[in-house]
């Protein structure tokens, strides 16, 4: 007789929704067709066991500085005993670069970087049945993560843009919109990319002053006291005009031309003071080059700007400071007039086994500006200083000469009673 649960598919498999004592038991299956049947199958005996159990679970979130160690604990029983596993959400297939576990099936970090920020889940599985645990790793000291889900509503003569933040790296982060129109004839030789600083705690802005019909790049930067995180997707959008009777149906989609190709030929040399780039300029370009922005992303993270003011007249870059003992990708984009090209092919650069590196330092990069002004402000005042003390000391060695030569000039005085 058929038990509340279970069900019989087409192909004679028994489904049982809930397994209980009801299923215990030996089975067999008998088929029939309009000849009878040839007998039953040989039996099969159904055994009730639990799914895998975490003894141990990893905490919901943890907090660790850039380069330190980070051991995240998970183990779990069951019979059969399961087997415990460990991967990033949303990043299957994916090498993380110094991430391993070890023999008490805890997850470790070490170096933490930047980008084994985000989920981790641990997975115990078995032949009864899987389960899973989710921790949220933060890495702390670093640069912004790039904002996410960047959307632009074209209004009359503007553009209001809105995102979601990304992590802010431990610090305190600022906001800024980038835009740049898309014409085919531009006025003036070359446009540049307008940056509108946002408000403190607000995550969209009104974009102003736009022209109608025209199609606008937008891209949003996120910084913090380290500097800048990657640039966001670039989202494309057309600003309506004001309607004259009614509103006019959504303009069409445009469509750009290729007017830009990419650097050419990219390649990388190690040198002992660090890694060289060479190219060459964009085959097809519709109007003067505006220079070259460089990406670069470390044990296959995600691309971060470098240097996004190389000029157009250089044909080649040297990248300091590197990290031992990594893997390393650059990649070349071209600007031009109001257009920016696809990317460039990508260079993989290992600092593996070089003695040229240091163990652990920063990319290339500025002191901070009131710093930098500082050490120079202190420069010259001690400059200052030495010369004016120099000068002092001459003039009195000058005065003591002349006094001593006086003396001897002068006759001596007599005394007579």
């Amino acid at each position: 007789s058929q038990l509340p649960g279970w069900s019989m598919r087409p192909d004679g498999s028994i489904v049982i929704a809930t397994g209980n004592d009801d299923a215990l038991g030996l089975y067999s299956c008998t088929p029939y067709n309009s000849y009878g049947t040839a007998g039953a199958s040989r039996p099969t005996r159904v055994l009730l066991k639990d799914p895998p159990a975490f003894t141990v679970r990893p905490k919901e979130e943890y907090f660790q500085e850039v380069g330190r160690e980070l051991v995240i604990p998970c183990a779990a029983h069951g019979d059969p005993s399961p087997t415990i596993t460990w991967m990033k959400v949303g990043s299957a297939g994916k090498s993380w670069g110094g991430a391993r576990v070890d023999g008490n099936s805890s997850l470790v970090l070490r170096p933490l970087v930047k980008e084994q920020h985000g989920l981790w889940e641990c997975a115990a599985a078995s032949a009864v049945a899987a389960v899973s645990a989710v921790t949220s790793v933060h890495v702390l000291g670093t640069s912004p993560h790039a904002v996410t889900n960047v959307s632009v509503l074209p209004l009359p003569l503007a553009a209001n843009v809105s995102w979601e933040p990304g992590f802010d790296g431990g610090y305190f982060q600022r906001f800024s919109v980038w835009y740049t129109p898309l014409v085919k004839h531009p006025p003036r030789a070359h446009h540049d990319w307008v940056s509108l600083s946002v408000p403190v705690g607000a995550q969209h802005l009104l974009v102003e002053n736009l022209q109608p019909d025209t199609s606008y790049q937008f891209s949003v930067l996120a910084q913090n006291k380290l500097g800048s995180g990657p640039f966001s997707q670039i989202v494309t959008s057309v600003p309506r005009g004001f309607p004259v009777t009614t509103v006019p149906p959504e303009p069409p989609a445009v469509t750009v031309p290729l007017l830009l190709s990419p650097p050419r030929a990219l390649s990388a040399n190690a040198t002992a003071r660090g890694v060289l780039l060479r190219w060459e300029p964009p085959a097809r370009r519709s109007t003067a080059l505006g220079g070259y922005a460089l990406e670069l992303r470390q044990d296959r993270g995600a691309w971060e700007v470098l240097d996004r003011s190389i000029p157009s007249t250089k044909t080649q870059v040297l990248v300091p400071g590197l990290i031992k003992d990594a893997f390393y990708e650059f990649r070349l984009v071209a600007f031009a007039g109001s257009y920016i090209s696809d990317p460039s092919n990508t260079v993989n650069v290992s600092t593996a086994g070089m003695e040229v590196y240091p163990s652990r330092t920063q990319l290339p990069g500025l002191l901070p500006q009131p710093v930098l002004a500082g050490v120079i402000g202190g420069i010259c005042f001690l400059s200052v200083a030495v010369i004016f003390s120099t000068v002092a000391a001459c003039i009195m060695n000058r005065r003591r000469a002349a006094r001593s030569r006086k003396r001897r000039q002068d006759p001596p005085l007599v005394f007579s009673p």
